[in-house]
């Protein structure tokens, strides 16, 4: 796993310092889609496993690019 610079920061800061770090954000969005395109074949199983793992790399990619 790819942690970039970025990924640590507060998607939404708050003043207490709590809260989904940008990295989670973007791969809550990537996996939203996922399950969007997929509704149907949702269940306990390797499938989820394998939608959060394809998330949270897109999520990688898109905070390289970011710092690129």
């Amino acid at each position: 796993m790819v942690i970039y610079h970025e990924a640590g920061k507060s998607a939404f800061p708050s003043s207490n310092g709590m809260g989904m770090t940008l990295r989670d954000y973007f791969a809550a969005k990537a996996m939203q889609t996922f399950l969007q395109k997929n509704s149907g074949v949702i269940g306990c199983n390797q499938y989820e496993y394998r939608i959060a793992e394809d998330a949270y790399d897109i999520a990688d990619a898109m905070l390289k690019v970011r710092e690129a």
